[in-house]
């Protein structure tokens, strides 16, 4: 446990992710309303919107009216997803009340690259050393690497650790063709093949060849093993994590629609509060805001905690 960090930070992607999923339609005034309630838990980082095209995501066609719908606080980071030149344009034009963040996003699954995509892993290599290039001129640094599909994938079945390593040096040899200087490493357990072990196996691989690299886990809780990765990640030292309230949301291209949506973010909040790990984050708000979310979407959601409660609350009962 040595390796415990004191504080972890959480990025809230709730919007995004359980919009683009739900097959709605879901008001874009019960969005904002989410958003703005997620706001005042404490939460520090919150991505409000996915900029990608309406067509293959016909629930983030109002990505434009919610950002600028809901009232930003001045202690939150607001971002909005995109993938390519044209999301790139629509996510700009809200700079001041979006932070638009760079990023070269890689899978290492090239089955997956093709199902979610249309293109080869070769083809989407190309397509990031435009997008990474065009980022930069556009003013926006680049300093992430991302790599879906890190720990299995639902076409392709297990990856390797050295199959990820490849990836990020794809990614790498990238930033180092179009200058950009890569800070983050952000590995996606896509469609819910992690566990522990796959956990500690591949951020092991990764920090024997990048030991200064920071490291970022966005895991999905498909098989149920998602606070059971992300307390593998923690005792790693990893203090990044991608999550949502509730457990909404899910990959629309997993090819498996039932399946549970990200690591909740309450129930991280919980993990961490009772390993002694600070997240800045109100938990007793962050459930209610769950209880909205699921009223929101009008179907039962994954976190056991918007039913349960904080264990604080009947801690302060007992007492």
């Amino acid at each position: 446990m040595s390796d415990l960090p004191k504080h972890v930070e959480i990025h809230e992607e709730g919007p995004r992710e359980g919009f683009q999923i739900e097959p709605g339609p879901i008001p874009t005034g019960e969005k904002i309303r989410l958003i703005e309630a997620l706001s005042d838990t404490g939460v520090r980082h919150i991505q409000a919107c996915s900029f990608v095209n309406t067509r293959l995501v016909p629930g983030w066609a109002d990505a434009e009216a919610v950002v600028d719908g809901f009232a930003a606080r001045p202690t939150v980071e607001y971002t909005g997803l995109f993938f390519n030149g044209n999301g790139l344009e629509r996510a700009l034009a809200f700079k001041g009340k979006l932070t638009v963040h760079g990023s070269i996003s890689l899978t290492a699954s090239e089955a997956f690259t093709r199902k979610n995509l249309n293109r080869s892993h070769a083809e989407n290599l190309e397509a990031m050393k435009k997008h990474s290039a065009l980022q930069q001129v556009k003013g926006v640094p680049v300093s992430k690497v991302q790599v879906m599909a890190a720990f299995g994938c639902n076409y392709q079945g297990d990856i390797a650790p050295e199959q990820v390593l490849s990836t990020l040096r794809d990614g790498m040899a990238i930033a180092e063709e179009t200058g950009a200087a890569i800070t983050l490493f952000s590995l996606a357990d896509t469609m819910g093949w992690a566990t522990p072990a796959r956990i500690e196996r591949t951020i092991g691989a990764v920090r024997e060849r990048w030991p200064d690299m920071a490291l970022s886990l966005h895991l999905h809780d498909t098989r149920g093993l998602a606070v059971a990765n992300a307390h593998a990640g923690l005792k790693l030292g990893v203090t990044r994590y991608d999550s949502t309230v509730g457990g909404l949301g899910g990959c629309p291209f997993a090819g498996q629609p039932k399946a549970a949506g990200n690591i909740c973010t309450e129930e991280l909040v919980l993990l961490c509060e009772e390993m002694g790990i600070d997240t800045g984050i109100d938990l007793d708000a962050l459930i209610e805001v769950g209880r909205l979310a699921e009223a929101i979407v009008g179907h039962q959601l994954p976190s056991e905690l918007i039913h349960a409660g904080s264990l604080d609350a009947f801690r302060r009962r007992a007492a």
